[in-house]
């Protein structure tokens, strides 16, 4: 395991990965025939794996003892949210060309739209709320209890996922899968202490 000092640098770059495949990808061509379906593809599902990521870090230190994970929680949390931000503005941007009138519509009509966009709406809070201090001006419980919607929005991420998906939904079940044996790990871990 990483010495605590590079935890944190390792961490940040391999955040970064995904978005320089990516736009390494746009640059040499090789995204597939529709560039912007690979984007938002991809930006929406590494969402979904830095939420889990997030969400497994408190299971991993009280099961493991490596309490130094912990340090890397809220960068996941944000990484998370970034790469959100990123499939909503491929979204927004990209496939939509701001037509705000169309996007509404398109919110209303397709279901997994609608999901995809709560969890995002909840993932805001938890990226403003993320410094040390909001965590002093809501005060450690508080706080908690708020971060407590990262469960909710993950969940919801895979609604978004499983609803998008025609033929395969394996993998949005695989993420289900592992997010109610995270909550279950979480459940069981706080019942004990």
């Amino acid at each position: 395991m990483p010495s605590a000092r590079l935890l944190r640098p390792l961490v940040f770059a391999a955040s970064l990965g995904p978005l320089v495949f990516l736009a390494l990808g746009a640059l040499q061509g090789t995204l597939g025939a529709n560039r912007i379906a690979a984007i938002t593809r991809s930006t929406g599902v590494w969402t979904l794996r830095f939420m889990l990521l997030t969400l497994a870090v408190t299971p991993l230190r009280v099961l493991s003892g490596w309490n130094d994970v912990i340090r890397v929680r809220r960068m996941l949390g944000l990484f998370a949210f970034f790469y959100g931000s990123l499939h909503l503005v491929t979204y927004v941007w990209l496939d939509q060309f701001f037509d705000w009138a169309s996007i509404v519509k398109d919110v209303a009509k397709r279901p997994f739209i609608t999901a995809g966009f709560s969890a995002y709406v909840l993932l805001v809070p938890l990226a403003l709320t993320s410094t040390a201090a909001m965590i002093r001006r809501l005060g450690g419980r508080t706080w908690r209890r708020l971060h407590r919607l990262a469960y909710v929005a993950a969940a919801i991420g895979i609604v978004h996922y499983w609803w998008l998906v025609k033929l395969d939904t394996r993998p949005p079940r695989n993420y289900g899968i592992l997010l109610a044996v995270l909550l279950l790990v979480r459940l069981f871990t706080v019942r004990k202490s």
